[in-house]
This record gives C-alpha cells, structure tokens and sequence, in this order.
C-alpha cells in the first residue's frame, strides 16, 4: 500500500481539485493507496476545502487539520505518523509535479533496489519549467550540501519523494527542522544510515506567479544546514539515539503545539 502524504498551506482554491485528480491518476495506476492531505495551519480554510474531497473519496482520502504553521517538514512528520502504507510518497499540494510521475519511481525503486527514490530537476531527463531564481539558488545549495555532507545526490528539494516505511520509520524521530531543510535532514540521515538513495528525473511545470522563497529564507535554510552537520559531524546527536520512539509516539511528543484534527464527514 502507497500513502501519498499532500502538505498544504493556503491551497484553499485548488486543494480539493488536486487531490482527487491525485486519486484518480492513483486508480488509474492500479496502485493500492491512500491520500493523507496535511493543512499546515492555513488561514483561508484550506482544511475546509480538501474535506470536500474526502467526502467525495471517502475509502482513499484523509484529512489531518495542524491548528499552527509549523512548516512542510512538520506536516509531512505529522502525516506520516497518521498513514498507513508500506511506502510513503511526498508530493507537494500545488501540482507543479503531477503524481503520475509516481509510477516510474516505483519502476526506479525496483530496478535500481533503493529504499528512497527522490525526484531531481538536475537529472539530464528532467523537464523543467521554473524560475531563474530558484535555478541559481538551487545550485548553490547543492554544491554546499555536497560539500558538507557528500550527499550523493544533486537535489533534496524537489517536492515529489518515494521511501519504504522502514526508512522512515527509522529516520523521522531523529529529525529536527521542520521547514524548508527538512528534507536535507531527512535525506542526509538516510545516507548516513546506510540506506540506498536513487535520483529520478521529473517534469516540473512551475505554476505560482511568483516564488515563496524569499532571502530571508534563504538565510534560515543555510543556518539549519549548518546546523544540521553540526549535529551530524561535530555531536554525532543521531547516532546517539540508539532506539528511537515510535513514530506514532514522537509525532505526539514532539508537536505540543500541533494538534492534529482529522476532518470527518
């Protein structure tokens, strides 16, 4: 079973419609999964919003309400601690990556035998579409990461991601970050403990009229990177954590503020 965890914050006017095309190009995949959409504490009602799909894919789609924005990498935990399947997909909310893309990376996964399979606008097969800005940014950050860590990869970014449940269930009590370096940590710590990481090339079609990156995190994602090779080369911190809580557990221990509130009919 795939559950495909949906992070969004102010998706209110295209979350219900993204979502069931994910379900239907889910069905027409033959795939056997869920849909657990994550409101990220949004202002306009986006949880209101997605509900409306989960009426109308009640045996496929989950809603889970966060009562405060504590960033996409605190959405995506919480979410994952609510799903089910034997394999976890991210995808972002805003369908710049459609989710059919999904069936090739479980074909990488497959052929290539990893246990993570992450989507990458470096890859020379991708089809990319998005702004100059995010390209320069982009490729900074991936020489620094390079640089500090030897991730043997080209690009955490990109919002479309396959891992089996054991990786995270192994990796996602140790994270810290909640916003946008959160999937450096994540895939970081997947490298570190061994476990097999495959790039896959994506078609991006960049639709926002502008980009939510701005300097000033820009600045807070190069101070968490920091941040986070401190803890993994100078603390050792991840290692240290011998055995980790269950995931369900740590999602309740670790998010106070966050109350997850799942949307019923």
């Amino acid at each position: 079973m795939l559950s495909v965890l949906m992070p969004a914050y102010n998706e209110a006017s295209s979350i219900a419609e993204n979502v069931c095309e994910t379900v239907e190009t889910m069905r027409d995949l033959g795939i056997d999964f869920e849909i657990v959409v994550v409101d990220d504490g949004s202002l306009d009602g986006t949880h209101a919003a997605a509900s409306h799909a989960l009426r109308a894919w009640p045996d496929h789609v989950r809603v889970v309400r966060c009562t405060r924005n504590e960033g996409k990498g605190n959405a995506l935990t919480c979410g994952s601690a609510y799903s089910r399947g034997d394999y976890v997909a991210f995808l972002d909310a805003d369908m710049d990556l459609h989710p059919e893309q999904l069936a090739d990376f479980f074909a990488i996964m497959n052929d290539r035998k990893a246990d993570a399979v992450i989507g990458s606008k470096f890859h020379p097969r991708s089809k990319v579409d998005y702004p100059l800005t995010r390209r320069v940014y982009s490729f900074f950050y991936y020489l620094l990461v390079r640089t500090l860590f030897g991730l043997p990869v080209r690009d955490t970014q990109t919002g479309i991601k396959l891992f089996k449940r054991e990786v995270l269930d192994k990796v996602l009590p140790r994270i810290l970050v909640k916003r946008f370096a959160f999937d450096l940590e994540l895939l970081a710590n997947v490298h570190h403990f061994g476990y097999r990481i495959v790039e896959a090339p994506v078609t991006l079609n960049f639709q926002r009229v502008s980009s939510r990156v701005r300097l000033p995190a820009v600045w807070n994602v190069f101070l968490d990177t920091l941040a986070i090779f401190y803890r993994m080369r100078i603390l050792h911190y991840y290692d240290r954590l011998e055995r980790p809580p269950a995931q369900a557990d740590f999602a309740a221990s670790s998010h106070e503020i966050v109350v997850p509130v799942a949307i019923r009919d």
